[in-house]
């Protein structure tokens, strides 16, 4: 299955470690210097065009990569839970 994170971006849901939430999860030194140290490695890929609500770790061949979505958490949890087709594509 396939998760849509925004701006014609989805990911495959198997690939998908962790959705934060950027306002509660930014206040911790660890998070900032994680979020600093992608940015600098340029595995922060932004798909938002919008103010960012969220950012999604994903690994897919020992590379992990991080989106900042301008969807909320509880929004793709709920699509990725759902199974609607809004915002999810399902795998053959």
């Amino acid at each position: 299955m396939y998760l849509h994170l925004g701006q014609n971006t989805v990911v495959r849901t198997d690939e998908i470690i962790g959705v934060f939430d950027l306002d509660n999860s930014t206040v911790s030194k660890h998070t900032k210097k994680f979020l600093g140290n992608a940015q600098k490695e340029k595995r922060v890929k932004n798909v938002s065009m919008e103010l960012p609500k969220s950012f999604i770790v994903c690994e897919k061949d020992g590379k992990q990569t991080i989106y900042i979505s301008q969807i909320a958490p509880s929004t793709l949890l709920r699509r990725a839970k759902s199974g609607s087709l809004e915002g999810i594509v399902f795998s053959r």
